[in-house]
C-alpha cells in the first residue's frame, strides 16, 4: 500500500499517474464493491495503462455497499446527511490521524497564514457523523476559535475582540442568517459550504455571495468543496473556481457516455480521484455537475438530472 506521505508529497501530474495506477489496481483486488463493479463493467484491470482509463465508482455505492478495503475495523464511519428521507452515504475511515494530516495539509495549502476559525455550524456533539465538523473541530483546535451555530452575539462579539485573521466558516443558510444583522466583518475570509437545502429559499451562487460580501464588507466570499465519501477538500477563493491539493484530481465525464471524458470548458458529470481514500475508493463517480477551467481548477453547475440533494449543510434541525 502506498504510504501517506507519499501522497501528500505529490507536487506534480507525473508523480501523479503511476501512483492512481498502483492504488486502482490494489482496489481493484481489495475493495469488493469496486471489484465487483469492475467485473460487471468488463474492465481487465491489467489493461488499464492510463490514468484517464480508470473507471470510477458510481457514488451510490457509498450508500448501498460497505466501500472498505482497510484490515479490521474503521476508527470510524462518516455519514452524510440526507434531506429527503434516504439512506446516507458512509465512508469508513482506517485512520483519524491520516485524515487530519490529509485536511490540515490541504487546509494549509489554501490558508498558508494561520487564522482563528469561528464556524457557524453545530458542534461535533451534534453531528458526530459529519466528516465536514470534525474537520472544523480539529481546525478550532489546532487554530482557535469556536462553535457558534445559535449564538450571533457571542460570535460577533468574539470575533470583534480578535484583532488577527480569521475565517468564518458556515453553511449558507446560516451565514445568511447572520447577515441579516449587517455586521461588518474585518480581516476575516468568508468560507460557505453548500446550498440551502430547504432552510432557505434557493438562489444563484453569484446572488447569494453578492448579498453576503454586502452585508459583511468583503470583497468575496470563499467556499469549500468536500463530502462524505471524500478524504480531501478544495477551495475556491471567491470566484466560483476551485482548486484541488495535488493529490486529489477532477475530471468531468460526458452524461451520454460515463466512460469518455470532456474537454477543458464542456459541462459534464464530475469525476473525483481522490488518492487519499486510500482504504475505501479512490476514484469516484459523483453525482455533481461542472466543467474545468483553464487555470487548472473546476467550476461545479448543480447536480445531475434525477440525483438526490445532497445533505452537507442540512446538519441540523430546526429549533
Amino acid at each position: 500500500m502506498i504510504a501517506l506521505s507519499e501522497i501528500l508529497s505529490i507536487n506534480s501530474s507525473e508523480e501523479f499517474e503511476p501512483l492512481a495506477l498502483e492504488l486502482f489496481r490494489w482496489q481493484a483486488e481489495h475493495c469488493e464493491p469496486y471489484r465487483e463493479y469492475l467485473s460487471l463493467i468488463g474492465c481487465e484491470v491489467a489493461e488499464v495503462q492510463r490514468m484517464e482509463d480508470i473507471p470510477h465508482l458510481p457514488i451510490e455505492f457509498f450508500r448501498t455497499r460497505n466501500v472498505w478495503c482497510g484490515e479490521g475495523e474503521p476508527e470510524k464511519v462518516f455519514s452524510s446527511s440526507t434531506t429527503s428521507g434516504g439512506e446516507p452515504s458512509l465512508h469508513p475511515m482506517a485512520s483519524l490521524d491520516e485524515y487530519r494530516q490529509t485536511f490540515t495539509e490541504a487546509w494549509r495549502r489554501f490558508l498558508p497564514t494561520p487564522h482563528r476559525i469561528y464556524a457557524l455550524l453545530p458542534c461535533y456533539l451534534e453531528r458526530e457523523g459529519s466528516s465536514l465538523v470534525y474537520m472544523v473541530d480539529e481546525l478550532i483546535r489546532l487554530y482557535g476559535g469556536g462553535f457558534y451555530l445559535h449564538d450571533h452575539d457571542k460570535l460577533l462579539a468574539d470575533m470583534a475582540s480578535y484583532d488577527g485573521p480569521k475565517v468564518l466558516f458556515g453553511v449558507s443558510y446560516a451565514l445568511l442568517d447572520l447577515a441579516e444583522r449587517k455586521p461588518k466583518l474585518n480581516n476575516t475570509v468568508v468560507i460557505e459550504t453548500g446550498g440551502m437545502k430547504g432552510r432557505r429559499k434557493e438562489m444563484a451562487k453569484a446572488e447569494m455571495h453578492s448579498l453576503l460580501c454586502e452585508a459583511f464588507g468583503v470583497e468575496q466570499i470563499a467556499s469549500e468543496y468536500g463530502m462524505a465519501e471524500l478524504t480531501s477538500q478544495a477551495y475556491s477563493s471567491g470566484d466560483g473556481v476551485f482548486f484541488a491539493p495535488p493529490w486529489m484530481r477532477v475530471s468531468i465525464r460526458d452524461l451520454n457516455n460515463p466512460f469518455a471524458t470532456l474537454p477543458m470548458g464542456r459541462t459534464g458529470g464530475v469525476n473525483i480521484i481522490d488518492l487519499a481514500n486510500r482504504y475505501s475508493c479512490a476514484f469516484i463517480e459523483s453525482a455533481d455537475m461542472g466543467r474545468l477551467t483553464a487555470d487548472g481548477g473546476f467550476e461545479l453547475c448543480g447536480r445531475v438530472d434525477g440525483s438526490p440533494i445532497r445533505g452537507c449543510n442540512l446538519l441540523v434541525d430546526n429549533d
